[in-house]
């Protein structure tokens, strides 16, 4: 059984293969710029089942994760799908070749900065490389083994019916490039990620990129979900690898 797709409301180009390379290309860091253009990460899914706190209940549940990037964690999750803009008719080969130089971009960035990191998870920069390069290769295998399973989109506007899944991940994207997407985007996408949710939304983590506190205006959002009737809550998970960067929000539909 697939995912709904939502009835589009209007008529938008075809995406063409290279397009979401020149997005991530023209969204450079201001502040940060030693981090460069967002990264197509590669996180495995024992990551995921850290940074979000997942169960084994949780896990039979019906999960989108979005942005997925070249998350591993749909490869093992039973009813798990991904949304990414980077799905769209990005040939495999030429995406993971993309994820691998994206991995080893961010591994000179930890390299250059590990007082921004917590090494508990990982314990040495090398373990890091390597489990992400192992995570990039499954998850390529799995998206060729089962395209279905991976689907594109961008936030604020997936391509779902309301209430598609019963739980929605969101993993270092919102908060994490603040500096980058303002709180409108961010307004727009949690309530994009609540719509397609039947019950609960995860966001991890809360902190940009190069800080550990909160991002700024996360109270302001909190407050104007629950004027949409959604119920939010900051939780401490056991995971922390960017300095800070210890807690999701949840959020879930009243």
């Amino acid at each position: 059984m697939h995912p709904t797709r939502a009835t589009p409301k209007r008529r938008t180009p075809k995406p063409d293969a290279c397009a979401w390379l020149r997005i991530v290309n023209d969204l450079r860091g201001r502040p940060s710029e030693s981090f460069g253009a967002l990264a197509v990460s590669s996180r495995s899914f024992d990551e995921y089942r850290a940074m979000f706190a997942l169960t084994d209940a949780d896990l039979r549940r019906r999960i989108l994760d979005c942005p997925a990037g070249a998350a591993s964690f749909v490869a093992r999750a039973p009813d798990g799908y991904a949304c990414d803009l980077a799905y769209a008719n990005t040939p495999g080969p030429a995406l993971l070749r993309h994820v691998q130089a994206d991995n080893e971009r961010l591994n000179r960035y930890i390299r250059l900065y590990p007082d921004q990191y917590r090494w508990t998870y990982f314990s040495t920069a090398d373990q890091h490389r390597t489990t992400r390069r192992a995570s990039a290769e499954r998850f390529a295998d799995d998206r060729e083994a089962r395209p279905g399973r991976y689907l594109p989109g961008a936030l604020p506007n997936l391509p779902f019916a309301d209430g598609t899944f019963e739980l929605v991940l969101s993993s270092h994207f919102l908060f994490t490039y603040a500096d980058r997407f303002d709180r409108d985007f961010h307004r727009a996408a949690l309530r994009e990620l609540v719509r397609v949710s039947s019950a609960e939304v995860r966001i991890f983590p809360l902190v940009p990129i190069a800080l550990n506190t909160p991002y700024a205006h996360l109270d302001q959002l909190r407050a104007e979900l629950a004027e949409d009737g959604t119920r939010t809550s900051v939780v401490d998970v056991g995971y922390e690898f960017q300095a800070g960067g210890n807690q999701m929000l949840v959020c879930r539909k009243t």
